[in-house]
């Protein structure tokens, strides 16, 4: 029995709330089950020195985890002066996910950055971040449509990410903290609506897993994306109403 009760390919329980966020162009509250994230989409209009005079867009995101979302108090990134190794890698995974899904030459010379902050954090921060960016995106784009300055929102399809992991030498879904502490393997999928794979990240904790063991790993992690795809689907009609 895992700790939360759960069978092995359930997920948390999953809320998406779009438009959370007053003042930010898009926003998304993620929640899945004790992890709580707050996504926000913000549009300039100028794209980074590297982009200027080519006509396409970009996209990027930035991450953090307030002080107290964890057990005990965490300093500040800024207060240190430097963000950590794992921030990056993590800001860098949503916004690479993210610009796979987006025609950039459709979005004409603007720049969209979504900010992810962690308020509470139970395994899967990166997760969670992923698939209520996606909401937060699409909400700021439709919004450039609703305003005429795109004639159409360029998203080429649906992203959303979740864990999966190898606990007690079972393969199981959406790994919260007290299972991702001890997992023997643990993943990161990060899937298309349609089912391509954008990025992987598997890990081995004790032993090497075999392949099978992966197989079984993508198969719950398709099941899991289907159903986030179906909640971000549900939240943005809901918000468009």
């Amino acid at each position: 029995m895992r700790p939360s009760g759960r069978k092995n390919d359930t997920l948390r329980s999953v809320t998406l709330t779009p438009g959370y966020a007053r003042h930010a162009e898009g926003s998304c509250l993620v929640r899945c089950g004790d992890t709580v994230v707050l996504c926000t989409a913000s549009v300039e209009n100028k794209v980074p020195p590297f982009l200027r005079n080519k006509g396409i867009g970009w996209v990027t995101a930035e991450y953090g985890m307030l002080p107290r979302s964890t057990g005990t108090r965490t300093d500040r990134e800024a207060a240190r002066g430097k963000q950590s190794g794992r921030t990056m890698e993590i800001q860098r995974l949503i916004g690479r996910s993210l610009r796979s899904v987006v025609d950039r030459s459709k979005m004409g010379e603007r720049q969209i950055i979504i900010d992810c902050d962690v308020l509470q954090a139970d395994g899967g921060t990166r997760t969670a971040s992923i698939t209520g960016a996606y909401v937060a995106l699409h909400q700021a784009l439709a919004g450039l449509v609703a305003k005429k300055e795109l004639k159409e929102i360029p998203l080429t399809d649906h992203i959303a990410a979740v864990s999966c992991g190898i606990c007690d030498n079972e393969a199981v879904l959406d790994l919260d903290y007290a299972e991702d502490s001890t997992a023997q393997a643990d993943s990161n999928f990060v899937l298309t609506g349609s089912g391509g794979i954008v990025e992987i990240q598997a890990t081995a904790e004790e032993r090497p897993f075999e392949e099978e063991a992966f197989h079984q790993l993508l198969a719950l992690a398709r099941k899991g994306v289907s159903e986030l795809v179906d909640l971000q689907k549900a939240a943005i009609r809901e918000y468009m109403k």
